[in-house]
């Protein structure tokens, strides 16, 4: 009961924000900050009560739900989705602090759509239910489009459509996977959508579901979805777009938890439950790498050079997120301790990391009225408070040791070099160029002589730092200590990669 209540608190808040009086801004404000920082309280609660000895599933909820179908509302927590579940809840009330004074047009429904957001993204981390886990996933796509269509900036209706659609597109075709898998489970009256007794049922020699063609198939479908949401090249062009027109909040949102949506569904539905479709994707290129690691190469070289050719702050941190969700695929395809262990370790950094950065182009914005990097020049003089968080966030992005985006990205690369050795070491190239585009935008943004026309900018206030120290103090904490998080889902890991790897040679 403990984790539906964290799942639905948002969406009562949904209902008691639209009970409220439209006038009444204040109130409505702080209703919806109450009703994200009960989620918040619940996931610290699981998360230290969490057995971290245990890759089990704990917290589980399983009752009938559709029982024609036997679909079942069937929840749980483990290693691989804890953390997620936890970052979901404590980008919530940040997230609502970052929104306090910069909506300024019908409130009530934007924080009525937020809290309502909020619920999707819990539910989606915890469901364990295949069409339950579609659901969750499916009730992000709508308030994400109005979001950013009404709130955002002069090209919302076109980025929202944009991402409306092509999300759809991937959404359609995890449908039919779905389906499938579930006219494959077993004879009428005793075929299920549960995910646990689908992994099962995959790894038994002669079923349906564990045939190869079938899985190569299925895998195809899900993995489009998927890709899509993290994005994986081609499907990403529909991320900068969202990110420049989207509020801060929003943006804040999308890379921290959207863009994991998709890598923790690789992991939870294309590695756990489709091994074989996995591991044919996964091979082909010998020391080279393979399918899948090919793709993260490309994310990362192609993500990380363009935003090094960016002029806008907001688009350059948006490429940037594609270029280090690269090393998430990367990680992934290794398939063994390491790689996946750095990849959903990069999940949550990353999720920490480019929260920070986006609530700092907002910062600016909101000041300046405009994100053009040339365009500002000695900022450091003037908002020294700015200036050193932004740099804890650049040298974090950039992969500096002791800080937490070193560890995930290190692991990663770790995995990867033992497979594919020469893929590996050309992907450090997205590295360097990490490295020489956020280098570059704090010498021009920040050093130097001070712009005039920026001599009376204010700076950055009390609200805005509360909503900024948590994630510092994350980057700090788990670049000095990171089995902080490793430790939460090491087993589980360990027990992933074993299944995995012995699955995949049926």
């Amino acid at each position: 009961m403990l984790l539906s209540l964290m799942i639905f608190v948002p969406l009562l808040g949904m209902i008691a924000v639209f009970l409220l009086p439209r006038e009444s801004e204040e109130l409505i404000k702080r209703v919806t900050l109450f009703f994200t920082f009960v989620p918040l309280l619940l996931a610290v609660y699981l998360f230290v009560s969490y057995d971290r000895g245990s890759a089990g599933t704990q917290y589980e909820l399983d009752v009938a739900w559709i029982a024609a179908f036997n679909i079942r509302y069937h929840i749980g927590i483990d290693g691989l989705s804890v953390t997620l579940l936890l970052l979901t809840a404590l980008l919530g009330p940040i997230c609502v602090l970052a929104s306090w004074r910069n909506i300024e047009k019908g409130l009530k429904a934007y924080m009525a759509l937020f809290l309502l957001l909020e619920t999707g993204m819990l539910g989606f981390f915890a469901a364990l239910d295949l069409f339950l886990f579609y659901v969750f996933f499916e009730l992000t796509l709508l308030p994400m489009y109005f979001l950013i269509g009404v709130w955002g900036g002069p090209r919302r209706e076109y980025a929202a459509i944009k991402f409306f659609l092509y999300t759809l597109f991937g959404s359609v075709l995890m449908l039919v996977a779905m389906i499938a898998v579930y006219l494959n489970s077993g004879p009428a009256g005793d075929r299920t959508f549960d995910i646990p007794r689908l992994i099962v049922l995959a790894a038994t020699n002669g079923h349906a579901l564990a045939d190869l063609n079938f899985q190569i198939w299925v895998f195809l479908g899900f993995f489009i979805g998927f890709a899509v949401k993290v994005p994986i090249f081609p499907f990403h062009t529909w991320l900068p777009d969202a990110h420049v027109e989207a509020p801060t909040a929003i943006s804040v949102i999308l890379a921290g938890i959207l863009l994991k949506m998709g890598t923790y569904g690789l992991v939870r539905v294309n590695m756990a439950m489709l091994p074989q479709g996995m591991d044919f994707f996964c091979n082909g290129l010998g020391t080279w790498g393979n399918s899948l690691a090919l793709l993260g190469f490309i994310n990362i070289v192609y993500g990380s050079f363009c935003a090094l050719a960016q002029t806008d702050f907001k688009k350059l941190v948006a490429y940037s997120s594609i270029g280090h969700m690269g090393f998430v695929i990367l990680g992934l395809s290794a398939r063994n301790e390491a790689g996946v262990t750095g990849a959903i370790l990069q999940m949550f950094n990353h999720g920490v990391i480019s929260a920070m950065l986006f609530l700092l182009v907002g910062v600016l914005y909101d000041r300046a009225h405009h994100r053009e990097i040339n365009g500002f020049g000695g900022l450091g003089s003037r908002m020294p408070i700015y200036t050193g968080i932004t740099t804890l966030a650049f040298m974090a992005s950039l992969g500096l040791p002791g800080l937490s985006g070193f560890v995930g990205e290190a692991l990663s690369l770790l995995g990867a070099y033992d497979k594919f050795k020469m893929l590996t070491i050309l992907s450090t190239i997205g590295i360097v160029v990490g490295a020489a585009y956020f280098l570059w935008t704090l010498q021009r943004v920040f050093l130097g002589k001070l712009n005039p026309k920026y001599e009376a900018l204010p700076e950055i206030n009390g609200r805005e730092i509360l909503t900024l120290v948590p994630l510092g103090i994350l980057t700090i904490v788990l670049g000095i200590w990171p089995g902080f998080a490793i430790e939460m889902f090491s087993e589980s890991v360990t027990k992933l990669v074993d299944t995995v790897n012995a699955l995949a040679n049926l």
